[in-house]
């Protein structure tokens, strides 16, 4: 089973950036499509953006396009996603996890970190 960590949260102006980072145990996460999704305090966790076990293609919720990027580094068994232009409404906990269908699907996935607080905030 993979254990993933979420870093990199913190209190961001609007307009600002942060950069979250999802690291994973495990020899397996490679072989994984991987998303991110996020929870804002009072709402149900929501898709934020995936991308395939190579890198090769990616997928945003429309909130976010344009605004965030996903990227992943296999040989560091690391996943992250840089945000910019961040606003009030980004502010969540966000989550990393494997995906079981592409382009965000989770059904049957039990296994989340605890994920990083995003605050955006002035």
């Amino acid at each position: 089973q993979v254990q993933l960590v979420e870093s990199g949260g913190g209190l961001a102006q609007p307009g600002g950036s942060l950069r979250l980072s999802c690291a994973a145990s495990g020899r397996t996460f490679s072989s994984y499509d991987m998303g991110w999704f996020r929870q804002a305090s009072g709402k149900e966790r929501e898709f934020v953006a995936s991308i395939t076990w190579n890198g090769f293609a990616t997928y945003y919720e429309d909130s976010v396009k344009g605004r965030f990027t996903i990227s992943r580094d296999n040989a560091k068994n690391t996943m992250y996603l840089q945000m910019n232009i961040l606003k009030p409404e980004d502010t969540a906990v966000y989550y990393c996890t494997r995906l079981s269908g592409w382009p965000s699907s989770t059904y049957g996935i039990n296994y989340w970190g605890k994920g990083t607080l995003v605050t955006v905030s002035s």
